[in-house]
C-alpha cells in the first residue's frame, strides 16, 4: 500500500495556492498585453502640423523613409533630416544618404540606438534653431522613441508611426522588446538634461 505524499487537506491548500498563483498570472500578462498594445502597436499619435524638419529614424527604412518624404511632399517642413546607419534594415534610406541632396541632412547617430540618435537630433534642433520637429519611426517605436527625444531636446516633438507588416509572433516580439527597452529609458535616460 502507497502512502499519498499529502494529506487532503494540505492538497487542497496547495491546490487553492496554485490556483491563485496562475489567476494572478493570467490577470498580469492580460494586463501587459492590452498596455503593450496602447503604447506600441496602437500609441496616442497627433496629427503632424508644420514643423522644422521632419526626421526619420534609422531602422525599417523601407516602412519609414516613403513616410518621412510624404510629410514633406506634403508641406509639413521644407526639410528632411535621416539617420544612416550603414546597417541593412537602413539600406533605402543610407542610400538616399549616399546621394548629394541640398534639402536633405543626413547623420550618423553615436552610438547607433535610438538614445544615441536623441542626442543626435537634440544637437541639430539646438544648432539649427528648430522649435519643432515631426520624427518618423514604426508605431512599435513612437513611445521609447518619444520618451529617449523629450529627455534631450526642449523642442516640440510630433510623433509620426509607420506601420510596419508584422504578423502575432513579431508584434510580440516587439511588445516585450520595447517593454524592456522602455523601461530602461526611465531607469538609464537617454540625457540627464536637454541638450
Amino acid at each position: 500500500m502507497t502512502s499519498d505524499p499529502l494529506p487532503p487537506a494540505p492538497r487542497r491548500r496547495l491546490l487553492r495556492v496554485l490556483r491563485t498563483v496562475g489567476v494572478l498570472l493570467a490577470a498580469g500578462l492580460t494586463a501587459w498585453l492590452v498596455l503593450a498594445w496602447t503604447l506600441f502597436y496602437d500609441p496616442p499619435l497627433r496629427p503632424a502640423g508644420r514643423a522644422d524638419a521632419v526626421v526619420v529614424l534609422a531602422g525599417a527604412a523601407a516602412e519609414r523613409l516613403p513616410l518621412g518624404r510624404e510629410l514633406v511632399d506634403d508641406g509639413v517642413a521644407d526639410e528632411l533630416v535621416l539617420s544612416s546607419t550603414g546597417l541593412p534594415g537602413n539600406a533605402a534610406t543610407d542610400a538616399v544618404c549616399a546621394e548629394e541632396n541640398p534639402d536633405i541632412t543626413c547623420f550618423v547617430p553615436d552610438p547607433l540606438t535610438t538614445r544615441g540618435e536623441a542626442r543626435a537630433v537634440a544637437a541639430l534642433a539646438r544648432d539649427n534653431g528648430w522649435d519643432e520637429i515631426v520624427v518618423v519611426t514604426s508605431t512599435y517605436h513612437v513611445t521609447r522613441a518619444s520618451t529617449n527625444l523629450a529627455q534631450c531636446s526642449e523642442a516640440d516633438i510630433t510623433m509620426a508611426g509607420s506601420r510596419p507588416g508584422l504578423g502575432a509572433t513579431g508584434w510580440l516580439g516587439r511588445f516585450v522588446e520595447e517593454s524592456t527597452a522602455l523601461v530602461a529609458s526611465f531607469v538609464r535616460p537617454a540625457c540627464a538634461r536637454p541638450v
